[in-house]
């Protein structure tokens, strides 16, 4: 263990709260550290990057060592902040990610790939699943950041969230110390990130049946889709797809990583917890409006937040919302606790738990939670809670000295956690995120296995309804991979599968699942970018009706999706002619296809819009979606040609990166 720093012991687990300072033993005037950083151990498997990393090679750059666990919330807060310093010293400076796993699905490492492209992080990680690197460095707590000096000597350490504000002066001034030494190395680090996939959804967390619609928390692509849950035709889309903060129409207002969802049926309202933002949004159906009910945009800066009017109140990371009468409960994730929110009066309070993080039941008041992420409500006034750090499914009576108690699972601690059916306090769940009732039973979305569970609150028996190992199938023996949301309607269980980027269906008796085949979302893309478009070879056309000859070809081992269209829209810049006939919309396209365009003349160019759902052979469900403007220059003019052929070639979206 490195004996140079003083790491602040602030949390047992992931908790909230930081420590006010990079702690460490140095003295003097100069932020450089004295002792040398211990080297990385052999044989861990690296992300991002084209081979292992060592700290000796980075000699020159000041390096932050970020010791995280994806299913922290607080080291989900600190991204923000990591990503910041990367961008103020993109060059001095390099970010380290040492996943060293709380659960056992978050040490595999293709779950940590997930995490990777579901973050979007752009440094390199290292799976430290047998927590070598962080026993070498005697870590106690997620997160903690290390900072190492460009001559490869400690510098310090910080415990919790609030990186930013400790350790960029100490960045700031190692650079300005070693620039002024000449030993700053500038020369880039070579990072190998997977492209996203082209998916309908990305990382959906959340899922709403209500009636006649499936609302859909599309949430890496900052989004709200509706949906309908018989046919899969997307009904509405609301938000603009762009991440950030903002009101308005549905085209234009912006959502951060939105999560769980609650729907007034009478007054047609959808109030949304909008997680990335810290804040809850409402949705007016008839008119497509955004507002914000409660929350700033920003993280609340007090630990735990305090109560106040909805809209001047900062929030922590609200994972899931669900409306009762003029209650709104907020599973408020980010500070172990649950909120609402009084829709007479607008103000925002604490519920139930004190903002430590715990397994203590007892008065709402003094009760300890563990980033409660899911919400439902029975009969009798009980609110089930998915608790994920606890790994349990807990309950707050919501009458007036209602206490706080353990439904399923354990209250022993933090780290007691598994896949076991059976009577309700013998049963274990791995961070589970979804909790969903139907009249009779809990259904809970069992996260880190890829299950579903069912708790019999009759006889208080936990059994696996479908699913256990991360996986895509379908059918009587379905495969989920980290299902986050569940939500019961119409007969049927709905999933949100989140790392499968889809939406299951599953029959809440014998467990037999669909997969939701979601079509007709492009019929809400913004106008083309045309400055963005593939441009084609020139050509030049004969006025009057020219045969267009179109070829679209998919990477090895997928196919055409045998629901959703294939669609090509024309449309001219510079050049006169009738585009409307030569538009195609055909299910299972046979290519090539051939369509005609009438052109009078002019030069500029042609612009296909074409979109392609295709999927794999071996999972026709799991469908991506390659949406492109194709830009033809050309010119129509007497002796030109009569046809044209237009190729589209997708490449295999798991064909780069590592």
């Amino acid at each position: 263990m490195i004996a140079a720093v003083a790491l602040a012991l602030l949390l047992a687990a992931c908790g909230g709260g930081s420590d006010d300072s990079v702690t460490d033993s140095r003295g003097g005037d100069s932020p450089a550290g004295t002792e040398a950083a211990p080297e990385f151990s052999d044989g861990l498997d690296w992300l991002n990057v084209e081979r292992p990393l060592s700290l000796a090679e980075l000699r020159g750059k000041v390096v932050v060592l970020d010791f995280w666990t994806y299913g922290c919330i607080n080291c989900i807060h600190i991204i923000p902040d990591l990503e910041r310093l990367e961008a103020e010293f993109p060059d001095e400076l390099v970010v380290i990610g040492v996943h060293s796993a709380k659960f056992d699905n978050e040490a595999e490492t293709e779950s940590i790939r997930s995490v990777i492209a579901r973050y979007d992080l752009k440094h390199p990680v290292v799976n430290d699943r047998d927590f070598t690197v962080w026993n070498e460095w005697g870590i106690r707590a997620w997160p903690t950041t290390v900072v190492i000096d460009p001559a490869g000597n400690v510098v310090g350490a910080h415990s919790g969230e609030g990186v930013y504000e400790v350790v960029q002066p100490v960045v700031e001034a190692l650079v300005a110390e070693f620039d002024a030494r000449g030993s700053i190395d500038r020369s880039p680090i070579a990072i190998t990130r997977q492209a996203p996939e082209a998916r309908v959804l990305s990382f959906p967390g959340k899922v709403l049946h209500a009636g006649s619609r499936l609302f859909i928390a599309d949430t890496n692509h900052h989004r709200i889709v509706v949906a309908d849950p018989d046919t899969g035709e997307v009904l509405q889309v609301l938000g603009s797809g762009r991440r950030g903060f903002s009101d308005g129409s549905a085209a234009a207002a912006r959502f951060s990583a939105p999560q769980g969802m609650s729907f007034d049926a009478m007054n047609g309202i959808l109030y949304v917890a909008d997680t990335g933002n810290h804040a809850v949004r409402t949705i007016d159906l008839a008119t497509g409006r955004v507002g914000t009910l409660a929350g700033t945009g920003e993280q609340a800066v007090a630990y735990p937040p305090v109560a106040g009017p909805g809209a001047e109140t900062a929030l922590s990371s609200p994972w899931d919302v669900l409306l009762s009468g003029e209650t709104l409960y907020v599973a408020m994730a980010g500070s172990h606790q649950i909120w609402v929110v009084d829709l007479a009066t607008g103000l925002a309070a604490p519920f139930a738990g004190t903002g430590r993080e715990g397994v203590v039941s007892g008065s709402r008041s003094r009760a300890e939670l563990a980033q409660p992420s899911g919400l439902a409500l029975d009969d009798a006034g009980r609110l089930f809670f998915a608790d994920a750090e606890s790994s349990s499914i807990r309950f707050a009576e919501t009458w007036e000295g209602g206490v706080v108690a353990l439904m399923a699972g354990s209250d022993a601690g933090l780290f007691d956690f598994g896949s076991v059916d059976g009577d309700r306090k013998e049963a274990r769940f791995q961070h589970p995120l979804g909790v969903a009732f139907d009249g009779d039973d809990l259904f809970v979305a069992d996260t880190y296995n890829s299950a579903i569970r069912r708790i019999d609150l009759e006889s208080e028996e936990v059994t696996t309804l479908a699913g256990g190992g991360a996986g895509w199938a379908d059918g009587e023996e379905p495969l989920f991979d980290e299902p986050g949301g569940i939500s019961y309607g119409a007969g049927r269980l709905w999933v949100a599968d989140t790392n499968n980027h889809a939406i299951r269906s599953v029959d809440p008796v014998t467990g037999e699942t669909e997969t939701l085949v979601l079509y007709g979302i492009e019929e809400f893309a913004p106008p083309p970018d045309t400055e963005a478009a593939e441009v084609l070879d020139a050509v030049v056309v004969a006025p009057g009706e020219v045969v267009v000859v179109l070829e679209v070809l998919l990477p090895e081992g997928y196919v055409f999706n045998d629901v959703a269209p294939f669609t090509v829209r024309w449309s001219g810049e510079g050049v006169a002619g009738s585009f409307a006939s030569a538009g195609l919309e055909v299910v299972e396209p046979a290519f090539p296809l051939q369509t005609t365009i009438e052109l009078e003349g002019g030069a500029g160019y042609l612009l296909a819009e074409v979109g392609t759902y295709y999927c794999r052979k071996d999972a026709q469900a799991l469908c991506l979606i390659d949406r492109v403007t194709l830009r033809l220059p050309v010119t129509v003019e007497p002796g030109g040609a009569g046809e044209i052929a237009v190729s589209r070639t997708i490449s295999d979206p798991l064909s780069e990166g590592p």
